[in-house]
């Protein structure tokens, strides 16, 4: 769009929009994550501190 020469705010609206899409998926990505990764980690001490230190890493970036 920026090499055809397309308006600036038809521009930001596409890449908003990318941008939302993004986060919905990854939003469904760490919810699946808890519901199952997570949760089945709790099962076994170790395996639950690495999954928890996953999320804050995640979290921080």
């Amino acid at each position: 769009m920026i090499e055809s020469g397309e308006y600036c705010i038809d521009i930001l609206n596409q890449t908003k929009a990318a941008r939302n899409a993004l986060i919905s998926v990854e939003s469904k990505i760490m919810e699946r994550h808890l519901s199952n990764c997570v949760q089945d980690s709790f099962e076994n001490p170790d395996e639950r501190h690495q999954k928890i230190q996953e999320l804050i890493a995640i979290l921080k970036r």
